[in-house]
């Protein structure tokens, strides 16, 4: 049998993919748009449909997205609903993906998916963690990466990058600590010539230094 290329087998699943895209925007209640982007499936759903949604696609021999691959934030503080929560599914039957997103805002709760894929719980613990997306239903809702003390969510846009205090890892604590700045060395100055003080000619760039100061060497 010949082999058929790879344009073609491309050119076929984008057309699958559009076909999918359609189908799920007239046919199903509560979704916003349902296109293919950069090559990908991607639907965007309310919250009050996320489960629904998700079960239709899991469920559905049509669809058969029997894993969920990933699940993140997003942040987008200009917004009223600053949050997308993204769900990125994999059909291992058909070997096409899917990525369903939804919005909120950081007091509105998003419905927990963990009762379709058990894996869902490290994903949505990460998300609040790092975001502060809170999911309804999930029994498990503690931090993951910070501790339960830590104030603020990392991946945060507003979330600052500087200032008097500094977060790490406390090895005797075994937790993460905030703490005041404390630098172990002074400020250096440098020369802006050679990082090392006192040396104007770095080793192998002596004819660079004598034409800075304009010695010119005798020709033979």
């Amino acid at each position: 049998m010949a082999e058929v290329p790879a344009t073609t087998q491309f050119s076929s699943l984008q057309g699958q993919l559009g076909a999918m895209a359609f189908t799920l925007a007239t046919t199903l209640p509560g979704i916003h748009s349902a296109a293919v982007e950069k090559g990908e499936l991607v639907v965007r759903t309310t919250r009050q449909q996320l489960l629904p949604l998700l079960t239709q696609l899991r469920d559905n021999p049509q669809y058969r997205f029997e894993q969920l691959m990933d699940l993140c934030g997003v942040d987008y503080p200009s917004r009223v609903e600053r949050f997308d929560v993204v769900y990125n599914l994999l059909s291992v039957s058909y070997n096409r993906r899917i990525r369903i997103i939804i919005t909120t805002d950081e007091n509105t709760p998003v419905p927990s998916v963990h009762q379709l894929w058990p894996s869902a719980t490290w994903w949505e613990r990460e998300c609040y963690d790092l975001f502060g997306v809170r999911f309804t239903g999930q029994p498990d809702m503690r931090r993951i990466l910070t501790d339960d003390g830590f104030e603020h969510f990392p991946l945060r846009k507003d979330f600052p990058l500087s200032g008097y205090e500094e977060v790490r890892y406390d090895v005797e604590k075994r937790q993460v600590v905030k703490e005041p700045v404390s630098l172990t060395q002074d400020f250096r100055d440098f020369d802006f010539v050679s990082p090392w003080e006192g040396m104007l000619t770095l080793p192998g760039d002596e004819k660079a230094h004598e034409v800075r100061q304009g010695i010119k060497r005798a020709r033979g």
